[in-house]
């Protein structure tokens, strides 16, 4: 038997770029089929797991904190990390479309579905040696990335047409179906049952995903500059993100870019309860901790510090012995510090606990710093130097980090905290004094925390593995998100959107990203990709 679907249009995915998607459509009166490949409980992919931050110019929220940003600004500062090249035109008309349309097309319209945002705007992605993000532009939505897709699900359940939109959960799609040389639908199979299925409509959206699920195709496509892929990589991507739609597209003549340029964090964990390969979580990690090597050594000469460059972080990392690092603190840097990126370990924030977030803030989280060194593998804890080093060896099954050496290098750092502030010569220590220069970075950064201090012991050690997260390249796709040929047409009755199109035009972001942008982007291209039709 063959389940048959008919709509007007039928959309490959039920992210958060499917969901913007369908939303529009809707709006418009049409019919639309919604095809998933996860359960109803995951309904929004990686979206859901995300923390939920997204890149606005212009906010209500920025104004308030005297904040001046302009689509100008935030597009010199966009071009300043993309290095985008020659043959890059649609990634840079897209990355203009999105700092001048953000504010309305994003920002706005999550208002109107009952987002909320946090009235302190973050700031990341600062830039290490020049421009990144000039002024803090990361909107962190109350209630995290599953907030945000809870809002957006309430508000398609609730939709007045919610009769024309059909869901479908546990859909393999593996086929692109045309006729007359447009795109007229696919076919695949429901896996739970092995039924197969064929959606018919007018036009298809591919919003699907990437690539980084995939840890064959990851590999395939890895960037070479980097080396070889670390054997420790992390799976940070959604399960389901293995690139097929993409493939299926290459094959109907669609044109693919830049799989080679991926985004990556440099900060992952084992997750305690994995649900896929090499599932792994991503830390903000501490400021105030040192970033060290395999061996025990302070990566440097430019110490490591997160929320100026990510990409730098990942780079340095890849060329170190063993492709993997330690940071080493101590339980009140991790406390203050210490978060995790996503939805997942932020209580507080996805249960919108007003209270409970505020008391976290000023007085640090050590329910967290528990949890995670009771469950975490990559976590060492110790009273001493000498019984951290005897643990990260134990952890690694590696004699590699000599006590002495461990102990020299924290105590160097330390005697320079120790000089005051106005004789401090360690770049790190300035990056944290600028830090918290800005509201949102001082109340959650230590000041000048020594990591020996006596009184802020046990001594923490995390071993942290690059965790693969996002494809930035991707389907070519025009400003109305229509998927374009090897030729540079419009492929008859195709669109994409969010990850799949690499976040527009198969790679808006170039080489590197200023955060926030991934969520944001897939909310514009889906949109758009609805408005087109």
């Amino acid at each position: 038997m063959v389940r048959k679907l008919q709509s007007d249009v039928v959309i490959v995915g039920g992210g958060i770029a499917g969901i913007a998607a369908a939303l529009e459509l809707l709006d418009r009166g049409m019919k639309v089929t919604l095809l998933d490949r996860d359960t109803p409980e995951r309904f929004g992919g990686l979206a859901r797991e995300s923390f939920g931050g997204i890149f606005v110019v212009g906010s209500k929220e920025q104004r308030r904190l005297g904040i001046h940003d302009s689509p100008d600004l935030a597009l010199r500062d966009w071009l300043s990390v993309a290095h985008l090249g020659e043959d890059d035109a649609w990634p840079g008309r897209w990355a203009e479309a999105y700092v001048n349309r953000c504010h309305e097309d994003v920002y706005t319209w999550l208002k109107a579905c009952k987002v909320t945002f946090f009235p302190v705007v973050h700031w990341v992605e600062r830039g290490l040696y020049g421009p990144g993000n000039s002024v803090p532009r990361f909107h962190m939505v109350w209630g995290t990335g599953h907030g945000l897709i809870e809002a957006l699900v309430a508000t398609l359940e609730n939709h007045p047409r919610r009769s024309n939109l059909g869901m479908h959960f546990g859909c393999h799609i593996n086929g692109l179906e045309t006729s007359g040389g447009a795109v007229t639908g696919c076919s695949g199979v429901f896996e739970d049952t092995g039924e197969e299925l064929v959606a018919h409509g007018d036009a298809v959206i591919v919003a699907a995903g990437g690539i980084c699920g995939s840890l064959e195709k990851l590999h395939r496509h890895w960037y070479t500059p980097w080396g070889a892929p670390p054997a420790q990589l992390l799976n940070g991507a959604h399960r389901f993100g293995d690139g097929e739609l993409q493939d299926l597209v290459e094959k109907l003549g669609g044109r693919i870019t830049h799989l080679d340029l991926q985004w990556h964090y440099a900060a992952g964990i084992h997750h305690p309860h994995p649900d896929r390969e090499r599932h792994g979580l991503s830390l903000v990690p501490p400021k105030s901790a040192l970033w060290m090597n395999a061996d025990g050594r302070r990566i440097g000469p430019m110490p490591l510090i997160t929320a100026y460059d990510t990409r730098f972080l990942v780079e340095q990392i890849l060329r170190q012995p063993g492709q993997y690092s330690w940071q080493v603190m101590n339980w009140k840097i991790a406390t203050k510090e210490l978060a995790v990126s996503g939805s997942e370990y932020n209580d507080a924030v996805r249960n919108k606990q007003f209270a409970r977030f505020i008391r976290e803030v000023l007085f640090g989280n050590p329910k967290l710093v528990e949890r995670l060194a009771a469950e975490c593998e990559d976590f060492v804890v110790a009273d001493t130097v000498e019984g951290l080093a005897a643990g990260m060896n134990a952890l690694t099954g590696e004699n590699r980090v000599d006590p002495a050496v461990l102990e020299e290098e924290i105590r160097r750092y330390d005697a320079n905290i120790a000089r005051g502030p106005k004789l401090h010569n360690d770049e790190q220590l300035r990056r944290i004094a600028h830090c918290r220069q800005y509201r949102g970075d001082r109340v959650r950064t230590c000041k000048f925390q020594r990591i020996l201090d006596l009184k802020a012991r046990p001594l923490v050690a995390i071993r942290e593995l690059i965790l693969a997260r996002k494809s930035l390249g991707g389907i070519e796709t025009d400003l109305q998100s229509r998927a374009l040929g090897r030729d540079g047409a419009p492929i008859p009755g195709l669109w994409a959107a969010g990850e799949a199109a690499g976040f527009g035009g198969g790679g808006i972001h170039g080489r590197g990203t200023l955060e926030g942008t991934f969520l944001g982007t897939s909310i514009l291209t889906g949109r758009i990709a609805a408005q087109s039709l």
